[in-house]
């Protein structure tokens, strides 16, 4: 399992970003201007990255999968028991017809563990890999940073650090190994909109605050827009998993434009310990360091 362990700023950057070309993406603005273009080989992409102190952050801070303007839709708050940000624990609606039998008998029984006053399990706050597509929602305080280059496209929010990479123009592996992040392979379309489409998930995490759950069929495909003259990245997800929704099922975000300052070292497994002994999930931990 992976461990946060602390390093110097630098050198836990190059370890996550996997190299200086992409360091000093970080700290000149993510224009890689000691290496190549981040749009080179592709043509009219969209420029995630802006400059050094520019960042993302879900647009009012509401860490939901929304539901699209028509079809089916991602699970939401049981109307009975709605969900009101920093008050309430979150009661899925399981009168969603997205669910099979057993995911909803699953979600019933943490349903029944929140409306009975257990602290809910959410990545964020355990310091754990939240999956795909719940990293577009991971944290509605922490920002998120888009860091390209040719090959590959790294997204990082700051709150774990969690990070995706994304690899570009390329096809999916014949028989990848099911991970926290899976496999995420993209290409840019219009000009404006980056294309991730991912494979190969862990069954280990949920599609969703509201702990909906999947398995390894899970298939994810991402569009994120540059709108709102670069002020605003559009998001719309469609997700397909047979082995636990009786239909495939598309959901929408936003992440706005925020100056949070350049991507930094912020460190949650060892700044996140469990005093009051509240919640059921400890910590990741390691019997080894994985560096």
């Amino acid at each position: 399992m992976l461990v946060h362990a602390s390093f110097g700023p630098a050198r836990r950057l190059n370890r996550i970003l996997g190299g200086s070309i992409l360091i000093c993406c970080v700290v000149a603005g993510f224009s890689c201007v000691n290496g190549p273009s981040p749009v080179a080989g592709a043509e009219k992409a969209p420029d995630f990255a802006v400059d050094p102190n520019v960042s993302w952050s879900l647009e009012g801070r509401i860490d939901d999968l929304l539901p699209p303007a028509s079809g089916p839709g991602p699970v939401t708050f049981d109307p009975v028991h709605t969900f009101h940000p920093g008050t309430d624990y979150r009661v899925a609606d399981l009168s969603n017809p997205i669910l099979l039998p057993w995911a909803k008998e699953q979600m019933k029984k943490a349903n029944d563990e929140v409306l009975a006053g257990k602290v809910p399990f959410r990545a964020r706050e355990r310091c754990w890999p939240v999956g795909v597509p719940g990293f577009v929602t991971y944290s509605p305080v922490a920002a998120f940073y888009v860091i390209q280059a040719p090959k590959v496209v790294t997204i990082v929010n700051a709150g774990g650090p969690e990070i995706r990479r994304v690899y570009m123009n390329a096809p999916h592996s014949e028989n990848p190994k099911p991970s926290w992040y899976g496999e995420s392979v993209g290409h840019y379309e219009g000009g404006d909109t980056l294309v991730i489409d991912t494979i190969a998930l862990s069954d280990r995490t949920f599609i969703d605050n509201y702990r909906t759950p999947h398995t390894t069929k899970l298939h994810v495909v991402e569009r994120l827009k540059l709108t709102d003259g670069g002020n605003a990245v559009d998001i719309a997800l469609t997700v397909d998993d047979p082995g636990t929704f009786t239909t495939a099922w598309s959901a929408t975000q936003r992440w706005t434009r925020v100056d949070r300052g350049a991507l930094g070292e912020n460190l949650c497994n060892e700044n996140n310990e469990d005093i009051l002994h509240r919640y059921g999930v400890p910590n990741p931990k390691a019997d080894k360091p994985d560096f």
